[in-house]
């Protein structure tokens, strides 16, 4: 935060906390080069975490639905042509069997033999009949007759799965692209957020936007401090997460997001910056990430937008 932060010295105000009440260091003044810190959430939102050393990996197949949304877009296009080409094959190579079994394929252009498919003469013409069986094209060139029973059940079981696979898939696709994390590309923060004396209170500020005419719902504001902290038993705990009150006592964290809005959060006593004074601020590794979430008002869908801001 030494780069982001402006926080001028105030010394006349008794119910300050101590970073005010501190000289800046003399390296400070000076200046320097900043430290290169590795952020737990980028700019862009996204969480710069990577899970290692998951056993347990048959936990992400038990939620197969949200494994398939969560992958990358060349993965689930091509799991999506995956999943019908298969099953098409598999079904084609079963009407081709059922036909090889009857004969039918030992009677093509025998006027007075009733194959169980007509004019499926091949692996080729019976992958053709599946797809439009599934699909429920119906060309009317190959059709199923009455005499052949194994043939009816096998319509109804691929009518069936292929009504579940359209569902399963079509289903995964439409989460997929609805997802509103593009949405937040138009969310927009303040580059640099700031320390500074507000209505005499010294407040840690930063600024949101929304670039949008079409406006965030129901939109909340939460603000997290990443720090790693001790426990007075002498726990360790890396990368604790401590609430930063943004105004949810006063209900300010409720947004009407129509202009740009100055989000203030005051350091008193009650503050996770409290204690932390001018001279230790530039020493902390620290991280405050901002999450926003409402409703997108386009699709009713709800929004979620992470920004950590330079800090």
């Amino acid at each position: 935060m030494e780069r982001d932060v402006e926080s001028p010295v105030v010394t006349r105000q008794p119910k300050l906390p101590k970073q005010v009440r501190e000289d800046i260091p003399k390296q400070l003044r000076s200046g320097g080069q900043a430290r290169s810190v590795q952020r737990y959430v980028r700019k862009d939102g996204k969480c710069n975490v990577h899970h290692g050393n998951v056993r347990e990996r048959y936990r992400y197949l038990t939620d197969i639905f949200t494994t398939l949304v969560d992958l990358k877009w060349r993965l689930n296009l091509l799991i999506f042509v995956m999943v019908y080409t298969t099953t098409w094959l598999f079904f084609g190579m079963i009407w081709w069997l059922i036909a090889y079994i009857r004969g039918d394929l030992s009677h093509i252009g025998d006027a007075s033999w009733v194959p169980c498919v007509n004019n499926l003469n091949g692996f080729v013409s019976a992958f053709l009949f599946s797809i439009e069986t599934e699909t429920t094209i119906g060309y009317g060139y190959r059709f199923i007759t009455d005499k052949c029973p194994e043939g009816i059940i096998l319509l109804l079981v691929q009518s069936v799965l292929g009504s579940i696979v359209n569902a399963f898939m079509v289903g995964c696709m439409f989460v997929k692209i609805s997802q509103p994390n593009k949405r937040a590309e138009t969310l927009v923060f303040s580059t640099n957020a700031v320390i500074s004396v507000r209505d005499g209170k010294l407040c840690l500020m930063f600024r949101v936007g929304d670039l949008r005419n079409s406006h965030i719902v129901e939109a909340s504001i939460r603000a997290k401090l990443i720090k790693s902290k001790q426990t007075k038993e002498g726990e360790f705990i890396p990368l604790n997460q401590t609430d930063i009150n943004v105004g949810y006592d006063t209900g300010d964290d409720r947004l009407f997001l129509v202009s740009p809005l100055i989000i203030s959060h005051e350091i008193n006593q009650q503050s996770p910056f409290w204690e932390i004074s001018k001279a230790q601020l530039a020493k902390e590794e620290m991280e405050i990430v901002v999450i926003l979430e409402g409703m997108v008002e386009a699709t009713a869908l709800p929004e979620l937008d992470s920004n950590s801001p330079p800090g």
